[in-house]
């Protein structure tokens, strides 16, 4: 990096006086390289990168808050999520400021340096570390002469690649569309435009007389058309998931879901915990669609087991409306398993992040949230230190490594504690010929007591209530007895 002035430094159009001490200049205006962000292609021949076509981009960041490491921890996962949307990352920059600039993000001074970098690069594309207004995308890709994305489009375009269920897509086309409605340009010059004034008249004119420029209100009215239509369906599938829901419920049977940060691990656990064979992949949001999975404890008690959406920093308020149907699952459970990244370099970090978007999701609900029961995931991968540190930090959670099965059995312990038990407590006298529902009773509650005498099988049993009105018909020949 070449040495740079107190000018270089200095930002004309930034409000604010480093003489007030709030930052140290440099760290206040400068806009400087964060390593170890470039796209690394090994073993790849110049066919298969032809045939890849990856885009070249540029990462631009402000950092407004926290320490040195957590901008540059935020810039690099925002180079993971390039990459997983099919990019190829060539740099990456982080510029202190107090505040994003209002106009280009950050600031006309540092958008000359920003174009510089991206004709040396030969970048094609800019992405922004958070979410720009549409004032500050339109003036920024005027002045870097490239386009320019922010962080919510590109998690909205990997949710796009990774959609596979019919509701998974209907979710991520009303978020997109929720997005692109308050971006919609008009192609200003390039379409005639109604001529006012005298020369014109009312009609515009020869050569200017036609729609003029509507065709962003005819995108409007097709975009919220397109809106309407989404939301319908969705909450018909909702009502589809609705009734799944209602009948565990009835015949409560404990829910758990799994929530956590993309790609803490979360479906590696449902594999491990049922064996559900459900799709595993070292990407950020491999998993959009929920899966549900039966289990069972050590005890014959059975639950089921939920995989739900990953999170992430920031996650666009957008996605949390249009799968909070999804997210809801979540906190409709009777437990929720937190899967944090042990190998992570801020999993604190993930914890907190993770619990921000579940107090959103119920923010208008009048329910709390379930038990929380925390578990450490990818513990062969982190290094002892941090283990220590993270079970101080985080007090009853459990390590474990999915990859390897390690723990994994002490934490299905830990869930059989924790599950409600059914509340229904029943003594019954059953007879030999009915033997079908002592089977049920042991597969599916908790016996208590049990005793062989002449007339069948006396049974003191914990069960659901489905249960017990099967076996309520021989509840009077157990008083009697």
């Amino acid at each position: 990096m070449t040495e740079q002035t107190h000018e270089d430094f200095y930002d004309d159009n930034d409000p604010y006086d480093p003489s007030v001490g709030e930052m140290e200049l440099e760290d206040r205006a400068s806009l400087r390289r964060v390593a170890g962000l470039s796209t690394e292609l090994e073993d790849i021949t110049e066919v298969e990168y032809r045939q890849l076509r990856l885009e070249r981009v540029v990462l631009v960041g402000v950092w407004t808050e926290g320490t040195a490491q957590q901008s540059e921890a935020s810039l690099a996962e925002l180079a993971r999520l390039a990459e997983t949307a099919g990019s190829e990352v060539l740099e990456g920059l982080v510029q202190r400021r107090q505040k994003p600039d209002p106009a280009t993000y950050v600031g006309s001074g540092k958008v000359r340096e920003l174009r510089d970098v991206v004709v040396a690069t030969g970048a094609d594309t800019v992405i922004c570390d958070g979410e720009l207004s549409p004032g500050q995308l339109r003036q920024l890709e005027e002045k870097v002469k490239v386009k320019v994305i922010d962080r919510t489009a590109l998690i909205l375009d990997i949710f796009a690649q990774h959609a596979r269920s019919k509701e998974g897509k209907a979710q991520v086309e009303l978020a997109q569309l929720q997005y692109l409605v308050p971006r919609l340009r008009g192609w200003g010059s390039a379409l005639s435009r109604q001529a006012g004034g005298r020369a014109g008249g009312a009609n515009g004119g020869v050569g200017l007389r036609g729609p003029g420029e509507t065709k962003l209100e005819t995108d409007r009215r097709r975009i919220s058309k397109r809106v309407a239509k989404l939301r319908r369906e969705i909450a018909a599938m909702d009502t589809i998931r609705e009734t799944k829901r209602g009948r565990r419920v009835a015949n409560e049977v404990p829910s758990v879901a799994i929530v956590g940060y993309t790609n803490a691990g979360k479906s590696s656990l449902l594999n491990a915990l049922t064996g559900a064979g459900v799709l595993v992949e070292d990407a950020l949001f491999a998993t959009l669609d929920p899966t549900t999975r039966r289990a069972q404890t050590a005890d014959g008690r059975t639950f089921t087991l939920t995989d739900t959406v990953g999170f992430v920093r920031h996650l666009p308020h957008q996605l949390v409306d249009a799968f909070r149907s999804t997210l809801e699952e979540a906190a409709d459970a009777d437990l929720l398993v937190h899967v944090v990244d042990g190998s992570d370099a801020a999993p604190e970090d993930q914890v907190n992040a993770v619990r921000e978007v579940l107090a959103e999701i119920t923010r208008s609900r009048k329910e709390p949230l379930p038990p929380e029961l925390l578990v450490i995931n990818k513990a062969d991968a982190a290094d002892d230190v941090t283990l220590a540190r993270l079970r101080h930090a985080l007090p009853g959670s459990v390590q474990i490594s999915a990859r390897t099965g390690s723990g994994v059995a002490e934490l299905a312990e830990v869930l059989a504690e924790r599950l409600p038990r059914a509340e229904t407590v029943i003594d019954v006298l059953v007879p030999y010929s009915r033997g079908e529902l002592v089977s049920r009773a042991h597969a599916e509650g908790e016996v208590l007591e049990e005793e062989h005498v002449a007339e069948g099988t006396r049974l003191q049993v914990r069960v659901r209530p489905d249960l017990a009105a099967a076996l309520r018909a021989f509840e009077t020949n157990a008083s009697a007895l």
